[in-house]
């Protein structure tokens, strides 16, 4: 049985970490073969790290080292310790919080430089706190505008402030919603094209800008929480607790009516 919801499960919003994850790696799947030949969609990501003078910087790691488990009975063929000789002891100290990884999807031109055409982003909640996780999210934001990079920003999480890009956030209080996507067309036109999302409808299709001389590409993005939904599992979840962060009372009435609705079918 599907999200008893039309569009965005605010349930999930619990489960943002995994959520998020595998909706960046879908959103790649499904634009990947609506490009033209010569350009390509990447999962990429952010690290940011603390430096000893306490400032913040993000790089992009070159090496990554992931544990695999070996088959009952297989011996690793080297010392549990260490492998390749001594090591050198270190000096063993806690670290204060674990690195702040942000996931994107990015198109590129497959031509020499790579050139950047498009970005698009799913808001987590370190995006939307004050930190240097917003702090990294602003500066990348600001520097996606400034190299001319078209950008596609999707929120669907009611945790957090939204810090959205001027002259967005005077979009109108009739219009405002919980979710919001916004697309930002690289220069000349620098136009920005916004998508209240409500609770109560199915999520949006959007226009992904690339080049000037490109057709834009769809991004559907019901599909891609439909798939969230039923290949992470999420069937276990009770629905008779209320959501975190909690619903509006307008919104409440309507779920639970909705819930009450999907229990006598």
């Amino acid at each position: 049985m599907p999200s008893p919801f039309p569009g965005m499960d605010p349930y999930l919003e619990r489960h943002w970490r995994d959520v998020h994850s595998r909706l960046i790696i879908y959103a790649c799947d499904q634009l990947q073969p609506r490009l033209p030949p010569d350009l390509r969609a990447r999962v990429e990501e952010r690290v940011m790290v603390d430096t000893p003078d306490g400032e913040s910087r993000s790089i992009a790691p070159d090496v990554r080292i992931v544990e695999t488990s070996l088959p009952p009975g297989v011996d690793g063929g080297a010392s549990a310790t260490t492998r390749g000789g001594a090591a050198t002891e270190p000096l063993v100290i806690d670290l204060r919080d674990d690195p702040e990884i942000q996931t994107y999807v990015e198109i590129r031109e497959v031509a020499a430089g790579r050139r950047l055409i498009t970005a698009v982003e799913f808001l987590s909640p370190s995006n939307k706190l004050p930190g240097d996780g917003q702090e990294l999210y602003l500066k990348t934001r600001a520097e996606l505008v400034g190299g001319s990079v078209n950008l596609v920003e999707i929120d669907l999480l009611r945790f957090g402030v939204r810090k959205l890009p001027s002259p967005v956030d005077e979009v109108p209080a009739v219009r405002r919603a919980p979710y919001l996507a916004i697309v930002r067309h690289a220069l000349p036109s620098w136009k920005a094209e916004v998508y209240p999302i409500s609770l109560r409808e199915p999520l949006p299709s959007l226009r992904v800008p690339l080049r000037r001389a490109d057709p834009d590409v769809v991004l559907e993005l019901q599909p891609l929480l439909a798939a969230c939904w039923r290949q992470g599992g999420y069937d276990d979840i009770d629905y008779s607790e209320p959501p975190d962060p909690p619903l509006n009372a307008a919104d409440a009435t309507w779920a639970r009516e909705l819930m009450e609705g999907r229990s006598r079918v």
